[in-house]
């Protein structure tokens, strides 16, 4: 695997993911959507893919992606 956006880690809380898959078609290469119909992701997003990222996150209509920033 490629290197991580920097230090960023994403997260989805699956209590408020609805599974729209809005994520998975903005990010098919970060996000899917898995036998429960809620999203799987790849916890450390590879470098250059920011953009897709975070045009997932604004895509998510339960504000369920948080993206963090680790030291």
């Amino acid at each position: 695997m490629g290197k991580t956006m920097s230090t960023s880690r994403l997260k989805v809380d699956k209590a408020r993911c609805e599974g729209h898959a809005l994520c998975a078609q903005n990010a098919p290469d970060i996000f899917d959507i898995g036998d429960d119909d809620l999203a799987v992701w790849v916890e450390y997003p590879p470098e250059g893919t920011e953009k897709e990222v975070r045009a997932a996150i604004a895509a998510c209509p339960r504000q369920a992606i948080s993206l963090f920033e680790e030291s």
